[in-house]
């Protein structure tokens, strides 16, 4: 009869302190997850976005006092002459929409395409706005840009921008992970993200249906997005090494996307919010995709100003991460020192010894 062997121990368990330590950081990093991505979302308001208004001062001036007592603080008011001032303002996105009060017949004018969350405040506000103003009759409500039938409410675009975050962070690591040296990586960083811009905007408008307009130009859009991400985290690694995939990574997914304003608009997140969203790759991305898709690509010079700001960043941060590592092995050659080359040091074995052969041996 044999009996088995006990099974070997391996290391000892780690302390109870160990074990408490990691409940406690996975519980930090929970709480700061549910409040980076819910926080904007919760506190969300109308608060200074930007309308027009058309018609005569005192018209103005009534539809004015109607708002602030409504909405206090809710809408930025820029006063101008007619309808067409009014259109030409919204077309461009420098208001969300405008209430036309010049004719003697109130009409709300909105972009859902902008912000279906700014255009059901305002079609809201059209309730009650009767004739010059006064209340009792609901105003005709006329959309400039509208969303596509087969995505009425823009989740397309909404459910889209978390994607392109991932996306840019994962070509970072992947190529970090696979390919050497710093010029190859920056290709590969601008090949996928030319070929993934292509991808990603042909499921959105012709499989999603979420966007309209040229695809060369939404394409480009989100190539600009994916690049900006991309490239940023490539360029932190190269100075930071790990530590700069995940500072990048946070600055990204859970500071730029919550504050993108994407599902909502900018203007509506609390606070500096939305104006530090813009300034990031998902926020100034988001805004770029809907200014190509339903605005013909007006309102976007911020935009593309900031995502390019992004991308040489990012490439000047891949510049300067070579040098260095180039540095570091120039300096390691001439040392001698083959850990500062890069490579390897194998340790070349020395011969084995050969016992003499003594007389006794050699005649046995």
């Amino acid at each position: 009869m044999t009996t088995r062997a006990p099974l070997a121990t391996g290391t000892p368990p780690s302390p109870w302190s160990t074990v408490a330590g990691a409940v406690v950081l996975l519980t930090a990093l929970t709480s700061m997850l549910l409040i980076a991505f819910a926080w904007p979302s919760v506190r969300s308001t109308v608060q200074d976005v930007p309308i027009a208004v058309a018609g005569p001062t005192s018209a103005v001036a009534q539809i004015r006092t109607a708002l602030d007592q409504r909405l206090p603080g809710g809408f930025e008011i820029t006063e101008v002459a007619d309808s067409d001032a009014a259109e030409r303002l919204v077309r461009d996105r420098q208001v969300y929409g405008a209430i036309d009060l010049s004719s003697g017949h109130p009409q709300v004018i909105v972009a859902s395409a902008a912000s279906t969350a700014v255009a059901q405040t305002l079609q809201t506000m059209a309730t009650g706005l009767g004739q010059a103003g006064e209340p009792g009759t609901s105003a005709a409500v006329r959309d400039l840009a509208t969303l596509p039938a087969d995505d009425p409410r823009g989740a397309g675009l909404a459910a889209g921008a978390l994607p392109l975050v991932m996306g840019g962070s994962m070509a970072a690591v992947l190529l970090v992970r696979l390919v050497r040296g710093t010029g190859r990586r920056v290709t590969g960083a601008l090949a996928f993200s030319a070929i993934g811009g292509l991808s990603v905007a042909a499921i959105l408008q012709f499989w999603f249906g979420s966007l309209s307009g040229s695809y060369p130009a939404k394409s480009g859009a989100v190539a600009l997005t994916i690049a900006a991400t991309s490239l940023t985290i490539l360029g932190l690694e190269s100075l930071l090494g790990y530590a700069g995939i995940g500072l990048g990574a946070v600055v990204m997914m859970l500071v730029g996307n919550p504050l993108s304003g994407t599902a909502t608009a900018p203007e509506m997140l609390p606070g500096w919010s939305g104006t530090l969203g813009q300034l990031l790759p998902p926020g100034a991305g988001g805004r770029l995709l809907r200014s190509t898709a339903f605005f013909d690509g007006r309102g976007a010079t911020h935009a593309v100003t900031v995502l390019v700001a992004w991308i040489a960043l990012g490439a000047v941060l891949c510049l300067a991460g070579g040098l260095r590592a180039r540095r570091t092995a120039n300096r390691g050659r001439t040392s001698g020192d083959p850990h500062s080359t890069g490579h390897r040091h194998v340790r070349t074995p020395e011969p084995a010894a050969v016992p003499a052969l003594s007389p006794w041996s050699a005649g046995k």
